[in-house]
């Protein structure tokens, strides 16, 4: 992964570290796992971000923060990823998982005998409930481990990338300088 790409938009550990509001955080925050960009710490930070995000609560970058210190991902990149469920990708998102509670749970579709508007909603949450946490869970962890695992694969290709790059650079030295000296 381009590391210089990521390190340009992270904060500096030393500011958040001691930052005013996080000093409840203590020791946690001094983790160097929390901070480094290595293939483990930024996989699992997808993991932990987008599952955050499926989430269908308030404070999700909260939850993710938690969760990155207690698996070690990277923390800001855990926290930056809760942003895939914004104001506009929000309603989509819980719609899906509604309906793949639903699908799972067997329930039938009420969501078209209900009124879909904000003043209904919380009289309509007994009935939506179940399947909505169910369907973000595993939609969460399913898109998770999606992320998970395609940051993997990048950061392998990438990796192998850099290495085939190098050693073709190394012949092209050797090759040179063996020309030199054949030319002495």
């Amino acid at each position: 992964m381009p590391r210089k790409i990521l390190k340009k938009y992270m904060p500096d550990p030393h500011w958040v570290r001691n930052h005013p509001h996080l000093t409840w955080l203590g020791e946690h925050l001094r983790n160097p796992g929390l901070w480094h960009l290595s293939h483990r710490s930024v996989s699992l930070a997808f993991l932990v971000g987008i599952f955050c995000a499926f989430l269908p609560m308030p404070f999700q970058m909260v939850v993710a923060a938690v969760l990155a210190v207690l698996v070690g991902s990277n923390l800001p990149v855990s926290v930056a990823l809760v942003w895939i469920s914004n104001p506009i990708t929000m309603p989509p998102m819980l719609y899906f998982s509604y309906r793949i509670g639903q699908l799972i749970l067997g329930v039938g579709s009420d969501a078209d005998a209900m009124t879909w508007h904000l003043d209904t909603l919380y009289d309509n949450f007994r009935q939506i409930w179940r399947p909505l946490i169910l369907g973000s869970v595993i939609c969460g962890l399913i898109a998770g481990l999606i992320g998970f695992i395609t940051i993997r694969i990048i950061w392998t290709i990438h990796v192998r990338r850099t290495w085939i790059m190098r050693g073709r650079e190394r012949l092209k030295r050797q090759q040179a300088k063996a020309e030199q000296s054949g030319k002495d």
